[in-house]
């Protein structure tokens, strides 16, 4: 990177944290400093949800998703609207009636201590683990373009964003939100438009469009019905739809976020904003993706995507098969680019047959190029074991680093890195919250005055961002991270969904049996991961129904012996 791009970056992140910091001075409570006093309006809701789910995960994998699988994983998003509509109605008045702090206060009015505990640890659990993988993925872009070790550049990460998470607290982490989400989405606009302008002369938008649906990028819906298929029409209404409840409805990285509300209208209002917004921009994260694949079908390709690695290994003993793979890649690759230009010549004369032709050429030598990607990644994990071998996650930004103007890739890293700041520091505010309100001050300490309270919120927050820090630096092995998170997330939500849904519908069911019916469920769902018996959309519906199921089967068995023992 040049001084340019070094000095938009520095400037655009301090001007955020900075920002952030002046504006929640003040926060001297617990109320002030996990719910903002509850005084912010929609807008501030609904683009803090949305920046609190757009991590850098998103704008470093969704791009790359785009262009090795197509634009199918937008079908993930399908169900949130409605899911957005569901908790406006049922969830959003029953949390600000109660005044809560945390989404699992409510459990132990309705059932009992047991059963709030249990939930609350399934989502320590699951968002301690899932901001690992946030922190992981910025990282990844200092380590690229600096050559730093991973690991450092982890601590460096996670440690910037506590600072003013501590610091602010929760009125700091919506400001900043603001500031995130304005930078990100003209950024990421002016990516595409440039990807377009950077094609070839007479390559138009709709040009680069019809290119991708000949090579298969451009499979938006998938009709057919099928458990094991991880994206398609079906999977994203109702694996998604559950999915999206229990993520915005149970995880308090999100409850927090509109429980900020002033009013539960402008709760709703920000989360009907979010369903609104949210399909269309991953829609273009994903399409700046597969725009970048057909950059590619004109321009040479890396045959292996981290840079990192690819260095190693024409330093190491395995230099001489590389070079052979690497020649194999570019013979290919000039195939490809043959075949891309007979297609534009059959698109624009209407010849279906040339297009046919062109475009199993193009299948062919997709197919060809997976083999020699396959050769090299064989070559990188001789030479280093521990390497990445999954390059996914750096399509966008070695498309960045190389193609891009000077000032844009300091933008455009920028956007990552304030992305990533928005959801690590939600997380980090949810973990504390949830450990103070639900653990700490439940079962540890339950009286103390407020100050000792938020004393011990920002300790704890401190206590989280490390633990998140140690689990990014095992996140190099788990490949496309947008997957990852999705997949961790679906083992715990639709169990944690189920717990809720018995909660809010099922009130003849007590605290005993939903216990042990969380237990069992969250058992059942990890051991279906474990056996890949499904797709992990499906989890979600899995976990909740299991947990409905067995707490109503459990409570018939307690309350006829319960009938037993009095007769």
């Amino acid at each position: 990177m040049s001084i340019i791009d070094w000095s938009v970056l520095v400037v655009t992140l301090l001007g955020v944290i900075v920002y952030g910091i002046v504006r929640s001075r003040g926060s001297r409570s617990m109320d002030d400093y996990l719910l903002a006093g509850q005084s912010l309006p929609w807008y501030h809701v609904g683009l803090s949800v949305m920046a609190t789910q757009a991590s850098a995960v998103t704008f470093l994998s969704a791009p790359g998703q785009g262009f090795s699988d197509g634009m199918r994983f937008v079908q993930f998003y399908f169900g949130l609207p409605l899911a957005m509509v569901v908790l406006s109605v049922t969830f959003v008045p029953i949390f600000h009636r109660l005044k809560v702090f945390t989404a699992y206060e409510f459990l132990e009015n309705r059932f009992d201590v047991r059963v709030r505990t249990l939930t609350s640890s399934l989502f320590l659990l699951q968002r301690g683990l899932s901001t690992g993988l946030s922190i992981y993925a910025p990282a990844i872009i200092l380590s690229t373009i600096l050559g730093w070790n991973i690991y450092w550049t982890n601590l460096l990460m996670g440690g910037i964003v506590l600072v003013y998470t501590v610091t602010g607290g929760t009125k700091a982490i919506s400001y900043t939100h603001l500031q995130q989400m304005a930078i990100v989405t003209f950024a990421m606009a002016l990516a595409g438009f440039l990807t377009v302008k950077l094609l070839p002369e007479g390559v138009g938008f709709v040009d680069a469009l019809h290119v991708a649906g000949k090579a298969g990028r451009m499979n938006l819906i998938d009709l057919e019905f099928d458990p094991n298929s991880r994206y398609n029409l079906w999977s994203g209404l109702i694996g998604g739809f559950f999915l999206q409840l229990s993520y915005f409805g149970t995880d308090q990285s999100q409850v927090g976020r509109y429980l900020t509300g002033e009013t539960i209208g402008q709760s709703r209002l920000g989360l009907l904003m979010n369903g609104l917004l949210k399909v269309p921009m991953q829609f273009l994260i994903l399409l700046v993706g597969v725009l970048v694949f057909v950059f590619y079908q004109f321009n040479p390709a890396p045959a292996f995507f981290n840079k990192q690695e690819t260095d190693k290994l024409r330093q190491s003993q395995y230099a001489g098969a590389y070079q052979l793979a690497e020649i194999k890649h570019q013979n290919l690759a000039v195939q490809r680019q043959k075949a891309v230009t007979d297609m534009q010549v059959a698109l624009k004369a209407n010849n279906e047959a040339g297009q046919e032709a062109a475009g199993a050429v193009l299948r062919e030598t997709d197919d060809a190029l997976k083999v020699v990607k396959a050769d090299v990644v064989k070559l990188i994990e001789k030479n280093n074991p521990a390497a990445d071998t999954n390059d996914v996650n750096y399509v966008f930004l070695r498309f960045v680093l190389d193609y891009l103007p000077h000032g844009l890739i300091g933008l455009l890293i920028a956007v990552i890195f304030s992305a990533s700041m928005g959801s690590i520091a939600s997380a980090y505010n949810s973990l504390a919250s949830t450990t103070v309100v639900d653990v700490y001050k439940r079962l540890v300490r339950a009286e103390a005055d407020d100050a000792h309270y938020l004393r011990a919120s920002r300790w704890a927050t401190v206590g989280w961002g490390v633990f998140c820090i140690v689990v990014a630096q095992f996140a190099n092995r788990l490949g496309s991270m947008i997957e990852a998170v999705n997949i961790l997330g679906s083992l715990f939500y639709g169990v944690i969904l189920g717990v809720f849904v018995v909660a809010f519908y099922a009130k003849s069911i007590g605290g005993r049996a939903t216990f042990w019916a969380t237990l069992i469920a969250e058992v059942f769902v990890i051991i279906s991961w474990y056996l890949d018996l499904t797709a992990f959309l499906w989890l979600n519906v899995i976990g909740c129904l299991l947990v409905v199921g067995i707490a109503w089967l459990l409570q018939m068995g307690i309350g006829r012996n319960e009938r037993t023992a009095s007769a």
